[in-house]
């Protein structure tokens, strides 16, 4: 195969832009691989496939017969596929290099990490490189186009001195590996463009952006003239046939490489653009050259154009030269793949923070209850992360996020700092009242002092029936009605919760509950299965039988499943209650403070639980390892007395930090919560303020309240009447 063979495309003048030669093959490769097993045959086809993508010719064989194939015609490279027999690669090698017309041949081997302790005895054997899958195309590409090139120029008989050419081979290489390793979309394109003007050593270049409106957009020059608004479209809005009259729609439309010598003599394309801007400039463009940015898919996701190429001694503009626009074309394919797994990884990451606000927007509409709460505090949290990174004095003078990925690893955190929650029933959070379950059973306990009411009043009619009732057996009736009366509207009271329930009152319950009442119906019929269950114990009471009015009983305990119990492996230090639920009526009705009950309040701070081990759980990157610390650890406190894992004050990053303070105030200032009403931010920040020191770190407070943070945050999202307070310092903890 002559070099020729592997050259760009030179459109011939005169011919029409339709018709034009297919791209150029880059070279024949024999892949050698082991006997096919299921595991290894998927992999080995997808290699296949993506090394005929960037149009190698390849032959796959047998480990045993490459020798022989290699032997009767060599082919320009070789690939061995190691994964499964590591002594028959080495002997393959061996025999390669016994070869004489296989002196130069470059020898790849592909094998899994297991292998690498086979890489210095097959580099000894004769291998010319060693890829550990899985295999970059675009480094391989590059060693092949290197390791091919080279073996022509040291076969070649001309003169011709091969260390330049072997310099722009060595620079390919050393650009394609750099391209393969950047991660910024816009830094990649620059890059792309720069090396590319440095390797034809042309005067210029402009990238054209292929847009999913079906246009070019003019992308980056490396010159510093400001880039064009149009796009240029690549078909005709009204017929919508190609619009091949212009250079790059012709070489995205084509993915085929135009080298143009003369631009004036051009007659193929509309080059009028680029000759008004010569007129205007006085500048004059002479060699022109596109070519396309194609992924692995070959469609051109872009177009280089360069042009005016220089003499590298005399500087004169000259033609582009072949050899170097091939090494351009493989230049923008190892870009093209290196673009093609940005967009993946970003497609990924957005993705993947999609279905992250996806689970907190679901949580947030699970129950009014929690309001907008998972979306309002990573806001928050964000604002303050940001004003502790611009902190340029006091404790938090050296706190930073080094870069976007450790932002995204917060916010991710942040978004995710409730997910736990998916698991708390509703009814649980929204827990209202006292004896509030799936629905409100103070209803049931209002229709026992119905009962009681006309029991009452038929044991008034009876006795008046039997005889006229005196002034005091009547006054005795209505005092008795009126105690019931009073006695509900206690019981209602205490449904209610409050901040205390006082002795008393919780004295009073136990009296009303030795008040009985008489039921004459079965209270077994229409149960469900598991309602039964927990009366399997108890025997059925014989009718009609006596009722407590407020009872306690063994039914109404749910216990604790053995599974639920607490993974030592996690570090949770909670103290676990020892039932599940507990639906008694007067253990509810006599909570101290609030609604919930010590398995109730327990359930709901369990949500870290879950947040904590299903985040644990699963296999985030690297880059993001850091996202169950920061998801898991808003409830702790300083005083290490918070939960699930009650940490000391060493053991909470800044970030943590930041997340415990943007948690409390959103709780405390959110509007939308039915259960509550929403403080001022005088009140919240009176609050936080008293947490500062034992619950929350007083620094990161007083920097939410110096910076302004507070006030910003409260702008967007409460209430007009709720913003009391522009200037907080007076609300900062004086800390010594």
């Amino acid at each position: 195969m002559d070099l020729s063979d592997m050259l760009r495309l030179r459109v011939p003048a005169g011919t029409a832009p339709g018709h034009v030669q297919r791209g150029a093959v880059r070279g024949r490769l024999v892949l050698a691989t082991g006997a096919p097993s299921a595991g290894m045959e998927a992999g080995v086809d997808a290699l296949l496939d993506e090394l005929r993508q960037a149009r190698f010719l390849v032959r796959r064989v047998g480990l045993a017969e490459a020798a022989d194939a290699i032997g009767l015609n060599p082919p320009d490279a070789l690939l061995v596929h190691a994964v499964a027999a590591p002594a028959e690669m080495l002997a393959l090698v061996r025999q390669v290099r016994g070869q004489a017309a296989c002196a130069g041949l470059p020898v790849v081997v592909i094998a899994t990490p297991e292998l690498d302790a086979m890489r210095g005895p097959a580099m000894v054997a004769g291998a010319t490189h060693w890829l550990t899958l899985p295999v970059h195309m675009a480094a391989l590409t590059g060693i092949l186009t290197h390791g091919m090139l080279l073996k022509r120029l040291q076969g070649a008989p001309q003169a011709t001195p091969a260390r330049p050419a072997i310099e722009h081979l060595d620079a390919l290489i050393d650009t394609g590996l750099r391209l393969a390793m950047e991660r910024d979309r816009a830094t990649l394109l620059r890059h792309l463009l720069t090396s590319g003007q440095k390797l034809l050593n042309c005067d210029g270049g402009t990238m054209y952006m292929v847009t999913e409106q079906d246009t070019l957009r003019f992308e980056m020059r490396t010159r510093d003239d400001a880039l064009p608004s149009l796009e240029i479209p690549l078909h005709q809005p009204c017929s919508g046939q190609p619009n091949l009259s212009y250079v790059s729609v012709f070489t995205a439309l084509h993915n085929r490489s135009v080298v143009i010598d003369d631009v004036y003599a051009e007659t193929r394309f509309d080059l009028s653009g680029t000759r008004a801007f010569d007129a205007k400039s006085g500048y004059r463009t002479v060699s022109m050259l596109a070519v396309p940015i194609s992924p692995r898919g070959g469609q051109a996701v872009g177009v280089l154009q360069f042009f005016n190429a220089l003499d590298r001694d005399t500087g004169a503009v000259v033609p582009f030269d072949a050899r170097m626009v091939q090494l351009v074309e493989a230049l923008a394919a190892q870009a093209a793949v290196a673009l093609d797994n940005i967009a993946l990884v970003e497609s990924q990451k957005q993705l993947m923070e999609s279905l992250i606000r996806l689970l907190a927007t679901a949580i947030d509409a699970k129950s009014p209850y929690t309001g907008r709460h998972c979306e309002r505090v990573p806001e928050l949290a964000m604002m303050l992360a940001q004003a502790a990174c611009d902190a340029q004095e006091g404790p938090l003078a050296d706190f930073r996020f080094a870069n976007e990925a450790e932002w995204q690893e917060f916010r991710i955190g942040a978004w995710l700092h409730d997910c736990g929650k998916v698991t708390t029933p509703e009814y649980v959070i929204d827990k209202a009242t006292k004896l509030e379950t799936i629905y409100n059973r103070i209803h049931e306990v209002r229709m026992r002092f119905e009962v009681l009411w006309r029991d009452l009043e038929i044991e008034e009619l009876r006795a008046a029936a039997a005889q006229p009732l005196t002034a005091q057996e009547a006054a005795g009736f209505a005092a008795r009605r009126q105690a019931l009366q009073d006695d509900f509207a206690f019981v209602a009271q205490c449904n209610l919760g409050g901040e205390t329930m006082r002795a008393e009152d919780l004295a009073r319950l136990q009296q009303l509950a030795q008040v009985t009442w008489v039921r004459h119906f079965d209270d077994r019929l229409g149960l469900s299965a598991a309602e039964l269950d927990r009366r399997r114990d108890e025997p059925p009471a014989a009718l009609p039988a006596m009722e407590r009015l407020l009872a306690d009983r063994p039914h109404d305990v749910i216990p604790r499943p053995p599974e639920q119990a607490l993974d030592p492996a996690f570090g949770f230090r909670m103290a676990v209650p020892q039932h599940l639920y507990n639906y008694g009526e007067l253990h509810n009705l006599g909570v101290r403070r609030g609604t919930l009950t010590a398995e109730e309040r327990y359930k709901i701070n369990e949500h870290m639980v879950h947040t904590i081990m299903m985040l644990e759980r699963m296999p985030f990157p690297k880059e993001l390892r850091r996202v169950p610390e920061y998801a898991g650890t808003h409830h702790e406190r300083m005083d290490g007395k918070g939960y699930p894992r009650a940490l000391q004050a060493a053991e909470l990053a800044v970030p943590s930090r930041i997340m415990a303070v943007a948690d409390v105030f959103e709780a405390l200032t959110a509007s939308d919560r039915p259960y509550k009403k929403a403080k001022t931010l005088s009140e919240a920040l009176t609050v936080l303020r008293g947490m500062a020191g034992d619950h929350v770190d007083p620094h990161v407070f007083n920097l939410f309240v110096s910076s302004g943070v507070f006030l910003t945050f409260a702008r967007k999202h409460l209430q007009p009447e709720q913003i009391d307070v522009t200037d907080g310092r007076a609300f900062m903890v004086d800390i010594r």
